[in-house]
């Protein structure tokens, strides 16, 4: 058993199955969380099958946890299924918009979370993967997302196989603002960050991307402005096919 304040992200996974039954149980579960209007604007790609993974591993940069979990859960923003009913019942759905991916996006993430805090009550590791927004094209052509059904999460499952350490996290004066929003000067951001910068760790991360400060490991190295434009750009796109965008 796991809490939050001991949670790991796993991407090394024991050569042990996760049942059928297990797994049904949390996503069941998983789906009493917050939910707009109640619509559950979400749904969930269940991939077991190697073959599968293989196809959506270049979707995720190739990290092994991807065919090396078994399962991966690709979580959708969803409103074919609540559109769909709406023409089956005599209503005139308007849920080709902006507004509604946002809100399908939050439903999907909300219901990610909540699945991944019962996943590891269990005892089995998960790991999140940011790359899902990267190329969601692909995702969508191996999976056959039709119109309005959007990748926005992935998650390997499985039953842990290493115990990696605990992930640094900023102080709650960090990210907690009274009242009104506190703006950030030269002072707070020193105190803020000034622990995570001392870390071995993140000094060692900043020697070997040849830096010189932790900040511009992630401006230069790992999320620059040129990726960031490129798959901004290439997620407008997505969505317009998609239909949330015209």
């Amino acid at each position: 058993m796991k809490n939050i304040n001991t949670r790991r992200t796993i991407r090394k996974y024991a050569d042990r199955e996760v049942s059928q039954e297990l797994l049904n149980r949390l996503l069941t579960e998983a789906s009493r969380t917050q939910t707009m209007g109640n619509l559950q604007l979400y749904s969930v790609v269940v991939t077991r099958d190697a073959e599968m993974k293989q196809r959506l591993a270049p979707a995720h940069f190739n990290q092994p946890m991807v065919t090396g979990a078994p399962v991966v859960l690709t979580i959708c923003a969803d409103f074919r299924r609540t559109t769909r009913w709406c023409e089956e019942r005599q209503a005139t759905p308007g849920y080709d918009n902006l507004l509604s991916f946002i809100n399908a996006a939050s439903d999907a993430l909300l219901y990610t979370q909540t699945f991944c805090n019962l996943a590891e009550e269990e005892g089995l590791g998960c790991c999140y993967l940011g790359t899902t927004v990267y190329m969601p094209q692909m995702i969508i052509d191996v999976l056959g997302l039709p119109k309005l059904v959007m990748p926005v999460a992935t998650i390997t499952l499985g039953w842990p196989d290493e115990e990696p350490p605990l992930s640094d996290r900023l102080p709650l004066a960090a990210f907690v603002h009274e009242e009104q929003y506190q703006d950030y000067t030269a002072e707070r951001i020193d105190a803020f960050y000034r622990e995570k910068e001392s870390l071995p760790e993140n000094q060692e991360f900043v020697r070997i991307n040849g830096k010189e400060t932790l900040a511009q490991v992630f401006t230069d190295c790992r999320y620059t402005k040129k990726d960031n434009e490129a798959m901004s750009a290439t997620m407008i796109e997505t969505l317009k096919k998609q239909c949330y965008l015209r």
